[in-house]
């Protein structure tokens, strides 16, 4: 099951830029992520998952990135496509075989 986000891509970019711009006039990132969040509308752990994904994405944090997340997901998908019309190819073909076989017994 897919999770609704509540919050729009543009609201994500502005709080994480939000933290970006502001890190420095705080003691630690979790504090500055602290003081943004209610301001969002968020918990401080939501945004800190934006954070790091931003991070990522943007090469600063080593990880999968949301391109390539949804680049596997479209693999994924394609590969069971493609294994489930193999199946149906396969299962064909042993019919009409079969079908030939029986063909060429009643002749």
């Amino acid at each position: 099951m897919k999770k609704l986000n509540k919050f729009s891509p543009e609201v994500r970019e502005r709080a994480v830029r939000m933290v970006q711009e502001h890190r420095g006039e705080y003691p630690s990132l979790w504090a500055a992520i602290e003081s943004i969040a209610p301001k969002i509308g968020c918990v401080p752990q939501t945004l800190n998952e934006w954070v790091k994904r931003a991070e990522i994405d943007a090469g600063a944090r080593p990880g999968v990135t949301t391109n390539d997340v949804e680049r596997l997901k479209e693999l994924e998908r394609e590969n069971k496509e493609l294994r489930r019309a193999n199946e149906i190819l396969k299962l064909a073909s042993a019919f009409f075989a079969q079908a030939e076989l029986d063909r060429r017994l009643k002749s």
